[in-house]
């Protein structure tokens, strides 16, 4: 194995007792089933993640503890009211708040935590060594939390948090959000809506509205309001999407407005949901894909940011393929190669859907970015 940089991970045990309750899948149980099955949101999620960078990445990283954010980092994008419905559910053990999204007595400190984890891996991507990745490995996930709404097994935004702390301390003037979990980045994009200091990027499947409590639909023409007008780039890929649509992906809108927007800070949300057999996915990134990705923003970051990048994890949901999917999200932010391959490499992609939805969302975002795709006549 050669490497050449350190990986300095974020990890608190905090982060396993956290978890929702049984059911139907992510849904509460159902009269029509006779066995309930534990929430897709698994501690075991972590663990596999954990031992995968214990056995194949020992020698680069270090592991650091986690400092929980404070009530005034939290109140920066998230209303007090809502902190304090959260932190009594919690304590008030099990239940919904929501059909998808539950709580044990775990769970605030649990996403307090996480979010201190977030918070910490900004800060060290900008003052920490030139071959340093901070990686905060943090459940609950955060990027459908809204200011006053959790959604989506998520409670508190874990990646705005992190960004409106390096604004508010001086520490960044422009901030990137890069985030390919397989669902779109919904909360993100509500706390920066009207914001050109943060630039928000999401590829993600169309999953569309999820209701009341998520009714944003991660299309391409929800481009920000006011200042932040453009500086919310949504590209939506039809299910089959792999490696190879991705990398389109990538090289026609992601990487052109990154290189333009030129941030201080790039932050990645990592939800590797968007592998072959995940669940709550229907796409077919393969490790090799991850690790392109990986690769992509170590590469970005050093050439548009200082070099200064952090990854805070995201989703993912197949106990099995997670951990080789992260590694190779990890292989590629640290140059590394472990040898490790993806025994989970089953199906192959059809390209042609994924360049005709990406040309319909570039020549949107050529409105405001200059990418090789005309603009739309309708915005």
């Amino acid at each position: 194995m050669s490497a050449a940089s350190e990986l300095v991970v974020y990890f608190d045990e905090v982060f396993i007792e956290h978890e929702a309750p049984d059911g139907a899948y992510h849904f509460p149980p159902h009269d029509l089933l006779a066995v309930t099955e534990p929430h897709p949101d698994r501690p075991e999620r972590l663990i596999n993640i954990r031992h995968a960078i214990k056995r194949a990445l020992a020698d680069v990283t270090t592991w650091e503890a986690v400092v929980p954010a404070t009530s005034a980092h939290l109140e920066r994008v998230h209303e007090v009211e809502y902190l304090a419905y959260l932190k009594q559910r919690s304590a008030e053990g099990s239940g919904r708040l929501n059909p998808a999204t539950g709580v044990n007595e775990a769970t605030f400190e649990a996403a307090r935590h996480a979010t201190g984890a977030a918070i910490q891996t900004a800060e060290r991507a900008l003052t920490g060594g030139p071959d340093e990745v901070p990686y905060a490995l943090v459940r609950p996930s955060g990027h459908h939390a809204q200011p006053a709404t959790a959604d989506g097994y998520c409670y508190l935004n874990n990646l705005a948090v992190a960004a409106a702390h390096a604004r508010a301390t001086g520490r960044a003037e422009r901030i990137a959000i890069v985030d390919w979990d397989v669902h779109h980045g919904n909360g993100t994009q509500e706390i920066f809506y009207d914001r050109s200091d943060v630039l928000t990027i999401s590829v993600h499947n169309d999953f569309g509205a999820w209701g009341p409590h998520h009714p944003q639909t991660g299309r391409a023409n929800e481009q920000g309001v006011g200042e932040g007008i453009g500086y919310n780039v949504n590209v939506p890929v039809p299910p089959g999407t792999g490696d190879r649509g991705y990398a389109y992906v990538f090289d026609a809108i992601v990487e052109p407005i990154l290189e333009v927007f030129e941030p201080e800070l790039l932050l990645v949300g990592a939800g590797q949901d968007s592998g072959q057999i995940d669940p709550n996915g229907r796409n077919l990134l393969t490790k090799e894909g991850f690790h392109d990705l990986g690769c992509r923003m170590r590469e970005l970051a050093a050439h548009c940011a200082g070099g200064s990048l952090g990854i805070v994890q995201e989703g993912g949901y197949q106990l099995s393929h997670l951990p080789f999917g992260t590694l190779g999200v990890l292989e590629g932010v640290l140059n590394v190669d472990t040898g490790v391959e993806d025994p989970f490499t089953l199906l192959e992609e059809y390209l042609p859907p994924v360049e005709t939805w990406t040309r319909e969302a570039g020549a949107i975002h050529a409105h405001h970015w200059p990418l090789q795709f005309d603009p739309a006549s309708d915005k």
